[in-house]
């Protein structure tokens, strides 16, 4: 107790522990002044205004509230601010209750100042003033972090009321945030903007300062390794200029501790056992800029695997049989990996033999002079396990008997691993999920009882591909697709698709249902229309050489032989229509091979094709939509002949092979190839007896590098401008005629490494590759030369050989045929000529049509200017490309990009830098 004068007379305070005689002086000034409005705001964790109270000796009586009141409450109701409090009337008091009551009202964070007054008379007043509320929380000078990632940090909140304590602890938030960036210069000052109606706005001015980098790395004690090699293997990089652009120079003190594991990994991986980090320590330098981090390491000696044995207590297991499997062997250096892969080893074989939970625990047994560390695997005794329950969590569209039907286990199984595995490889491969979705193994209602639990995650499986474009030589192209693989979450597939451009044109519906009525049984069914026509060029003048129209429809069943071997089926009629353009290719109501090409007037036709066919298929894989472990391989077969007007026997092999190479790196293998044996005769010399739209081809999109029907045998005419002595070839690539022909037979191979990204790449969905693709075309009997055929005996070579008499110079010239039924003459006069046509052989047609006249017409001619042609591309030698693909997940949906270049190519073939396409899901 002390006493200070108050207006004349003596008053007793109580003094808190945490005030002193100064800190009660100002609490008595402001009780003085209690009744005067204050404009100033001062908040404390303690009292800082204290009841005057009259000194109390041994023999004060008893004082006791007569009346108590609230003065100063604005939004909080007086009865709530004496809830707060202890005090009542017809209540004894003392000074120290009085002073509970102030500090009760203070925890209560509502009121930034409190004090009492009447304790002489009894007669209480409790003055309050409010703390304010908070109007708006605002962030300045934020650059790196965005305000609203700190809004959700921090406590303060418009409408809240304010205290000084939270500020404080949101300031410490906010300077955490920016650690966690690795800001550790980072300050944050509060200030306060007071408003009317005892409102307060709180603004955080944040300086953000640079990030704090990695300045030196330092490592103390490492005799084996280099300085460079170590810091190789951590996560953390040293800040230098080589490093501007990377985030792994910035300190991070997670970082920090993942960096020590990994430094005993690579020592514990490379034989010493005994390796320990004395010590890591990370010193920010005096300007709070940079760290210096130094690491103490003590390596020991390096250590090579003693004994390597398996004691089990399962009678099932072999242990020397188990032992001598393991990747842990004898005098080899010891590896802490290879001892955690035996392990993994070990249950993986408990699991195949029915061991869902065993317990593997290595026994070390260091030898510390020979330094040999010997280790015991020791199997605890397990029960065998059986598949008590399976449950499928998380498909919202798909349903349970889809994914159960791919279970390879089922409810009262003995548990197998390996069905677990391939159970799981069945239902990624469905491509219904997100990747990486494994089973799960849950303890049962007894030991000898294992649950499997199939967490999904489902994912779009439709997919919508649209494209539109612009081609010199497709003019307009629209393209669209769609594709539900999960139609109604049954499973099913649907998809239909649609192409137009001035020269093709496609429409297709298909359907398949994997399980028939429940059984596994895959049938399905497409019907389409496509419509192809090829096009050249005479001079400038584009031309349509031929048209393609197939109509048809197939059907197909499925059953499976083993779990990887299955048995398909198809059924397929096509109607094809081979045509040319008439008014350009005609003459005389027959195909003119002159115009035309021999190879394309001895294509034409319409003709049916039915055909029967068969395809083996074996599949390891481990996913159908991106596999990175496992085999494919199918050999089919289709047979024209039962009916129709072809006949062949067209063979096609398909094999691929993935293998996961560790780091994320995946490396495939492909290889295919086909062959179509013809089942009737040559249909005359020069002509192949496989048609032209039953032969293979080859190019976009499945062999990289070229263009479509970019690779193989195909027919270059090039024309000469005119028939002239002045005549020069059309060479250039949109000049001439340029027709694939197809091909017999046809190999085409694969080689790419897929290449792990960041984990922020990996967020964006890319996955860049290199690959490698070589295959060729060829087998087709070689066309003859059409125009060669047309007069040999006049025109040895195809057009006649001219000489200019004037210069002596030589020239090829045009050749002239006559229009049956089609005359000229002349409708001008002498001075003024007009040579037009008409059907009268004598004289010139009347408004009637009737012929009036006896001068004899001459026969009309058309002119085929010159032209040469070259047969290319026939020939089984590889070609060879060479690029790089990116599979970007972009907002619009899949996007491959591939840039390829061909290193080895024929003459003939055209190359096609870059390719994509993109589509998007639903």
């Amino acid at each position: 107790m002390q006493t200070y004068p108050f207006w004349g007379k003596i008053v007793t305070a109580t003094r808190s522990s945490k005030f002193g005689a100064r800190a009660v002086a100002v609490l008595l000034a402001g009780t003085m002044l209690s009744g005067l409005s204050g404009t100033a705001m001062a908040q404390s964790d303690a009292p800082r205004v204290l009841a005057p109270m009259p000194a109390q000796g041994p023999e004060a009586p008893v004082r006791v509230i007569k009346t108590l009141r609230v003065d100063g409450t604005q939004r909080i109701e007086p009865d709530t601010a004496l809830s707060y409090t202890k005090l009542r009337i017809g209540q004894a008091f003392t000074n120290e209750s009085l002073d509970q009551a102030i500090k009760d009202l203070y925890n209560s964070d509502l009121f930034a100042d409190v004090t009492i007054s009447g304790a002489q008379t009894g007669d209480i007043v409790l003055k309050i003033r409010e703390n304010p509320i908070i109007n708006r929380v605002l962030i300045e000078g934020n650059k790196r972090l965005k305000s609203d990632k700190i809004q959700k940090e921090i406590k303060l909140a418009p409408r809240q009321i304010f205290t000084r304590s939270a500020v404080r602890s949101d300031v410490a938030r906010i300077i955490e945030l920016y650690r966690r960036q690795g800001r550790f210069a980072a300050s944050v000052s509060p200030k306060m903007v007071a408003l009317d109606q005892n409102r307060v706005d709180i603004i955080f001015e944040v300086s953000e300062g640079p990030k704090s980098k990695v300045r030196q790395i330092n490592i103390i004690g490492n005799e084996k390794f280099s300085d460079g090699k170590l810091r190789g293997e951590m996560a953390t990089k040293q800040a230098r200029l080589t490093s501007l652009l990377s985030s792994s120079t910035s300190y991070d003190q997670d970082r920090l501790a993942f960096d020590q594991q990994k430094l005993r990994q690579f020592y514990l991986t490379e034989g010493y056992a005994e390796f320990k980090i004395t010590s890591a320590i990370a010193e920010l330098t005096p300007d709070k800029r940079d760290f210096i981090i130094t690491y103490v390491l003590q390596e020991g000696k390096r250590y090579k695997f003693g004994d390597v044995t398996v004691d089990s207590d399962i009678r099932d297991f072999d242990n020397k049989a188990l032992a001598a499997g393991l990747l842990a062997k004898k005098g080899n250096w010891y590896n802490a990996k290879q001892v955690e892969d035996s392990i993994e080893s070990i249950n993986e074989t408990a699991g195949l033999f029915g061991y869902a939970f065993t317990e593997v625990n290595p026994e070390y047994s260091p030898d510390r002079e020979a330094f040999t560390m010997s280790i015991n695997f020791h199997i605890s005794e397990a029960k065998r396990t059986y598949v008590e329950r399976i449950d499928i969590n998380g498909n919202t569209v798909t349903q349970d008997k889809v994914i159960r039907r791919e279970m390879r286990l089922a409810e009262g199984d003995p548990f197998n691993s390996f069905l677990v595995k391939r159970s799981q490889d069945r239902i990624n491969s469905l491509g219904y999920f997100q990747e990486k979705f494994e089973i799960s193994q849950k303890p049962g209602s007894s030991p000898d009882r294992v649950v499997l639990e199939a967490n999904v995650e489902e994912k779009s499986t439709g997919e919508l591909n649209l494209s539109a474009g612009f081609s010199s030589l497709e003019r307009f192209i629209l393209q669209a697709s769609v594709k539900q693989r999960n139609f109604r979450g049954k499973g099913q597939e649907l998809r239909a698709s649609v192409s137009y451009s001035q020269f093709n044109k496609s429409v297709e519906v298909g359907f398949t249902e994997p399980y028939l009525l429940g059984k596994t049984i895959a049938v399905g069914g497409d019907i389409f229309r496509r419509d192809f026509s090829s096009f050249g060029f005479q001079g400038n003048q584009r031309n349509t050489t031929f048209s393609q129209i197939s109509t048809g429809f197939q059907i197909r069943a499925g059953v499976p032989i083993t779990e990887y071997l299955s048995l398909s089926g198809r059924y397929g009629l096509t109607y094809d229509e081979v045509g040319l353009d008439q008014a350009t290719f005609f003459v005389n109501g027959a195909c003119d091979p002159i115009r035309a090409g021999r190879y394309l007037c001895d294509s034409i036709g319409n003709r049916v094709t039915s055909s029967v066919g068969y395809s083996l298929l074996y599949n390891s894989l481990n996913s159908g939509i991106r596999p990175t472990a496992g085999n494919r391989v199918i050999f089919s077969q289709d047979i024209a002949g039962l009916g129709g007007d072809v006949r062949y026997i067209k063979t096609k092999f398909d094999a691929d092979k993935y293998w996961n190479v560790g780091s994320g790196f995946i490396f495939s293998v492909g290889l295919e190839g086909g062959y179509v044996l013809p089942l009737e005769s040559g249909r005359g010399p020069g002509i192949d007896a496989v048609r032209i739209n039953d032969r293979y081809y080859l190019g976009e999109p499945q062999f990289r590098g070229f263009d479509i029907r970019g690779v193989g045998p195909r027919i270059q005419r090039i024309s000469y401008t005119d028939g002239t002595v002045n005549q020069t070839l059309q060479d250039g690539r949109n000049q001439f005629l340029d027709d694939p022909l197809g091909g017999r037979a046809y190999y085409l191979g694969h080689v790419e490494l897929e290449i792990p990204l960041g984990a922020g790449a990996r967020d964006l969905g890319l996955r860049p590759s290199i690959f490698m693709d070589f295959g060729a075309l060829f087998g087709v009997a070689r066309p003859l030369p059409t125009a060669n055929s047309i007069d040999p005996i006049n025109f040895p070579n195809g057009f006649p050989t001219l000489t200019d008499p004037a210069t002596g110079r030589t020239f090829i010239g045009s050749i002239f045929t006559p229009v049956a039924g089609v005359f000229t003459y002349n409708a001008g006069t002498v001075d003024a000529p007009i040579t037009t046509t008409t059907s009268c052989a004598a004289g010139i047609p009347d408004s009637t049509g009737t012929c009036i006249g006896t001068a004899p017409n001459p026969q009309f001619l058309t002119e085929q200017t010159p032209f040469i042609e070259r047969f290319l591309g026939n020939s089984a030698i590889p070609r060879v490309t060479i690029g790089i693909g990116v599979n970007w997940n972009s907002p619009f949906g899949p996007l491959r990009i591939n840039v390829a270049r061909a290193l080895f190519q024929q003459p003939g073939d055209d190359a096609k830098l870059v390719t994509f396409n993109v589509g998007t899901s639903f």
